[in-house]
């Protein structure tokens, strides 16, 4: 992709570390010489303005999800088309926009509108989030839970800024560049939500007919499985457990650090996802254990919605409950017939 790109005939070192290798021709600024931090604050919110909060932008994409439902509290910032939104809360996220629309937005946000012709909104949102100046103004920020940045800080931040048709250039080069990687990692996933697929039929074959298909099979009386291979029968789940018990109908208070809380959210298909783990205390933890303790071995299972998932592997019954077939025969019967979820035919090897 950057094959044929030439390199500058000099390069200077121009102050931090970031900036030991800038073109020649390129001029340094500091930010708060070329933007103005923007504080048009109101408490109201105008008919028809639209409103962004922080969960509303992508990290290190700039994309927006609208929620026209989204309320707020406190004070809000109103903003302009080609304003530069830099996220000052948490700013490791990345959390940076350019609008092209007014509305207003979260105090949470730096409101930046260019001072001048020296750079380009387009070029600014780039370089704003570019990870050598967000790690830049993430070192400056303190506390662990709601870290801020500063505007005396980041208003001081330099920035390295080629002429305007340079600029334009580059937006334009980077912007056909994350056109083609897009299109590269969509067409990933589509590789991976097939072989998902794919994956899902090999199971829900071999834990409902068995892994050879010359067998001779006999009739059932379950309308989910028709037909069953010589050998198998059919049973119930309750008929196969000592217990199904679900945990406590409460949230508990979650904490920064302390015992890990897992819920279904952390569930996916065949393993545990410990990308976003919350805490509890201690005592909320014995609170807990006292309806149910999980032991090794035992088969966890999310009950509620029609997205049955179950995070064991290794066991037969829980490549079972894996099946698509069998995850819509829990769905509609919980629905239809009120029975207990756990009451559920499915074959079993026996």
């Amino acid at each position: 992709m950057f094959t044929g790109l030439k390199p500058y005939p000099e390069y200077e070192n121009r102050g931090p570390s970031r900036l030991s290798h800038v073109p020649s021709p390129w001029s340094v600024r500091r930010l708060k010489h070329i933007v103005r931090n923007v504080v048009e604050q109101s408490d109201t919110r105008r008919s028809g303005d639209t409103y962004i909060a922080l969960e509303h932008v992508e990290s290190w994409t700039g994309r927006v999800r609208i929620d026209d439902s989204a309320t707020f509290e406190g004070l809000i910032k109103n903003f302009s088309t080609d304003d530069v939104l830099f996220g000052k809360l948490r700013p490791y996220l990345a959390k940076v926009v350019r609008v092209d629309f007014d509305g207003v937005c979260s105090g949470e946000f730096f409101v930046l509108r260019r001072v001048g012709d020296a750079v380009a909104s387009d070029f600014l949102e780039l370089v704003m989030r570019s990870a050598q100046v967000i790690n830049e103004i993430s070192s400056s920020t303190f506390g662990a839970r709601m870290p801020r940045a500063e505007w005396a800080f980041v208003g001081g931040v330099l920035l390295a800024l080629p002429s305007q048709a340079e600029q334009e250039a580059i937006v334009k080069f980077l912007g056909h560049a994350n056109a083609r990687i897009d299109r590269a990692i969509a067409s990933k996933r589509k590789m991976l939500s097939l072989l998902d697929e794919q994956k899902g039929a090999v199971v829900q074959e071999a834990v409902t007919a068995g892994l050879d298909a010359t067998v001779d099979r006999h009739s059932s009386s379950s309308n989910w499985f028709p037909s069953l291979p010589a050998g198998w029968e059919m049973t119930t789940l309750g008929r196969l457990v000592v217990s199904a018990i679900d945990g406590p109908h409460f949230s508990p208070e979650y904490l920064d650090d302390g015992v890990p809380f897992l819920s279904a959210r952390n569930v996916k298909e065949g393993h545990w996802d410990f990308s976003d783990v919350k805490y509890v205390s201690p005592e909320d933890f014995e609170l807990f254990s006292k309806r149910v303790k999980p032991e090794l071995g035992d088969v966890l299972y999310t009950k509620g919605g029609d997205d049955w998932r179950c995070p064991c592997s290794g066991s037969y019954l829980s490549l079972s409950d894996l099946g698509a077939r069998r995850c819509a025969q829990a769905s509609q019967k919980a629905r239809d017939s009120r029975l207990p979820r756990d009451d559920i035919e499915f074959p079993s090897l026996l």
